[in-house]
């Protein structure tokens, strides 16, 4: 059969088309060595949540999840000026990773058995746990054993520690969740909500920003160990942020750090982690 001049041409077209996409499909697929070697990293933080992860108004970043995150990439041959750094969001976190969006995630990422069917962790490099924040003025929460009446609890929704509290202490406390922890403060500040529970260390960032209007409450009542979430399967990168935080811990920056940027946490004592090479 004859083909005629048009049809011969959008053949050609095609190809081209099909040519170009195989080629664009490739910077899709880089890995991180591929940005180790243009001395670049994409990592995701927090950037509401003061102490810990944190976009200042003049586009600054600051905290002690930062200052991970710097010197992991520094061991890893990646200057500050060679980090962009992405907002990840609690929920979705492991949709990020999954995805390729960023290289990896050290934003308070709780690791988990869950968790680790889809990414995988180095660290830990900080275990907090989880507590109670509330207004200064605020008498009858004490603790998590004190959440009776119907009490309204603000945490995040795609993290686990509101649920929990439900689950393991107090039946009748109504949830609020919403996306940010920043928002559960404004409703706590407001009066929305009478408590916002999470980790700690998050908490006490919050009430440092407060100006002495909120306050801890009541001891930790979980183990939550932070990782540095990272693709599945990267064994080679996850053994080499491990590295990285270990040096750290021995050089004595881990510590300094966490003087730096959040501080006094309570009565605790600063004890670093042993790291899980699984």
């Amino acid at each position: 059969m004859r083909i005629n001049r048009p049809f011969r041409l959008g053949i050609g077209a095609i190809a081209v088309t099909l040519v170009a996409a195989a080629c664009g499909g490739g910077s899709d697929a880089a890995t991180i060595d591929d940005h180790l070697r243009e001395g670049k990293l994409t990592i995701g933080i927090k950037f509401d949540q003061p102490g810990l992860g944190f976009r200042d108004t003049d586009g600054s970043y600051q905290g002690y999840d930062v200052e991970i995150a710097e010197y992991v990439a520094g061991k890893l041959g990646v200057r500050p000026e060679g980090i962009t750094f992405k907002e990840a969001p609690t929920a979705q976190r492991e949709t990020m990773i999954m995805n390729g969006d960023v290289d990896f995630i050290v934003a308070t990422y709780s690791i988990t058995d869950e968790r680790k069917k889809k990414v995988d962790f180095a660290g830990p490099y900080f275990v907090a746990g989880q507590a109670l924040l509330v207004k200064k003025e605020t008498t009858d929460i004490t603790g998590v054993e004190s959440l009776t009446g119907n009490k309204k609890l603000c945490s995040v929704g795609g993290s686990t520690p509101a649920q929990y509290v439900k689950d393991n202490y107090a039946k009748d406390v109504q949830l609020v969740e919403v996306d940010t922890y920043s928002r559960c403060i404004e409703a706590l500040r407001s009066g929305s909500v009478d408590a916002v529970t999470t980790d700690d260390i998050i908490l006490a960032g919050f009430a440092g920003q407060a100006s002495g209007e909120l306050k801890l409450v009541g001891d930790t009542f979980t183990t939550e160990k932070y990782g540095i979430g990272l693709k599945k399967g990267d064994q080679k990168t996850r053994a080499r942020i491990n590295d990285a935080i270990e040096q750290m811990i021995a050089d004595g920056s881990w510590t300094r750090a966490f003087e730096e940027t959040i501080g006094p946490l309570r009565d605790s004592t600063l004890t670093p982690p042993a790291i899980d090479r699984y």
